[in-house]
């Protein structure tokens, strides 16, 4: 079974809907997804609730998610990280021990756009347009990682 991390800062606007996005485009029973923060401040606290509203408005519920932090172990236990911004690549990368475990931090959007080192903005604070913005970032990428994984 191949195993995913979708990381941000809080764990509980983009990365959740990464999470959601991605569970929804591949086999459970091949894949597993999860999701983390580099910051522990929302740790078990429900997606953001404008996060929660995009993902219902395309027909996902990501209610069954809770934040917790990015930590040491999530290096060895999957197989690929996906970050959302430099900063989150930075924090990853820092607490990895080997070159091995930092060459699964990857920032998500390369996928779509090799080597352009795209950021996936942090909609906390950029009203109801930023979060189906970020959606159909998020969208397009777990698209193109879902064909990989296949």
């Amino acid at each position: 079974m191949k195993k995913v991390l979708m990381v941000c800062l809080g764990n509980i606007c983009r990365s959740p809907l990464a999470e959601g996005i991605l569970k929804s485009k591949v086999n459970s029973d091949n894949v597993y997804v999860d999701s983390a923060g580099t910051s522990a401040t929302h740790q078990g606290e429900l997606p953001d609730p404008r996060s929660i509203e995009v993902a219902h408005l395309h027909g996902l519920d990501i209610t069954d998610q809770r934040s917790r932090p990015f930590i040491k172990d999530d290096f060895k236990n999957f197989d690929y990280i996906y970050v959302m911004d430099s900063s989150n690549y930075s924090d990853v990368v820092e607490m990895a021990s080997t070159h091995q475990e930092k060459a699964k931090v990857k920032l998500i959007m390369n996928e779509l756009n090799p080597k352009q080192n795209e950021q996936v903005p942090d909609p906390y604070y950029g009203g109801e347009k930023g979060f189906e913005n970020v959606y159909q970032m998020l969208d397009k990428a777990c698209q193109k990682i879902a064909n990989q994984l296949k």
